[in-house]
């Protein structure tokens, strides 16, 4: 299978279609042959974050300062599964616990191990949006929880625009230009725990320069639908909250990557009505102002 840009060869299969044709970038092994010696060698963690009703932890051989070749790492998600890894080493390996099942592991693994694994790994830098294509040109759906960016993102899939990203869209530079990469072809519009959504049969299928970014604000149903360029610092103040796994010891670095970013990529205020009957006049306002930008 094939997520994230990165082709997948894993001893279990999973439950999910995962059969699209994209471009590859890197290329990982997941295995449930753990070393006894890396297990061993795990002495020390912390709570990471509470989500989809589980805890989560992080753990590796020392205190947090960074993320360095051949540290050993460990992401466990209560009764489900833990995973484990070798900075600097591309082979996963994973071990289900109580509750775990190949469903919850492919949920896991793709939904929220993975772009932590990458960022760890410098593999991309993640931004937390929803984007899809107008005219091949990804753009991108920002917006705080429950502010429009999956029923957005979800009504431009239905009007036949390819798929980027539900949730977590990889980032990388090429050639100058920051691209964007296909996450999985599935989508939540609604969330429901430890669940990826439906599968999207259009799905992009190679990395792309990112377009545009679109701040969505939900306003009165009647209000007038407006877009607005945001410049100067303002632009941090958008992205920087939606910029995923800001460690310390990566916070310099992920600095520079944005100032470069929003140095070359123009970010626009949306005012979206809360009225779904003016989800097309929105589709048509935010596609016709894609087109226009040069």
């Amino acid at each position: 299978m094939i997520v994230y840009g990165t082709k997948i060869n894993s001893d279990i299969e999973f439950p999910l279609d995962l059969s699209h044709e994209t471009e590859v970038r890197y290329e990982v092994e997941l295995s449930s042959n753990i070393p006894t010696e890396l297990k061993n060698s795990i002495i020390c963690g912390l709570y990471l974050y509470w989500t989809h009703d589980r805890k989560v932890y992080l753990y590796s051989d020392r205190v947090f300062e960074g993320s360095e070749v051949g540290q050993p790492w460990c992401y466990e998600v209560q009764d489900i599964v833990k995973f484990y890894w070798i900075g600097g080493e591309r082979t996963i390996y994973y071990e289900l616990d109580k509750k775990g099942d190949a469903d919850l592991l492919g949920f896991w693994f793709i939904h929220l191990f993975l772009p932590l694994y990458m960022v760890l790994e410098n593999m991309y830098d993640f931004l937390h949006a929803g984007a899809v294509e107008v005219d091949d040109k990804p753009i991108f759906f920002i917006a705080p929880s429950m502010g429009g960016k999956s029923t957005m993102t979800d009504y431009f899939i239905k009007q036949g625009h390819p798929l980027i990203s539900d949730d977590k869209v990889p980032t990388f530079i090429k050639d100058g230009k920051f691209m964007a990469v296909g996450s999985h072809p599935y989508h939540r519009p609604y969330r429901k725990f430890e669940e990826l959504g439906y599968r999207v049969d259009n799905f992009t299928t190679n990395f792309k320069p990112i377009h545009a970014f679109y701040e969505l604000e939900g306003v009165e149903g009647d209000a007038k639908i407006t877009i607005e360029e945001i410049k100067g610092f303002s632009k941090f103040d958008v992205l920087l909250p939606n910029y995923l796994y800001m460690f310390s010891w990566l916070k310099p670095q992920q600095l520079k990557y944005l100032s470069k970013m929003l140095n070359s990529i123009r970010v626009f205020h949306v005012k979206v009505p809360w009225d779904m009957e003016r989800l097309a006049a929105m589709h048509e306002v935010i596609c016709e102002h894609s087109r226009s930008i040069k």
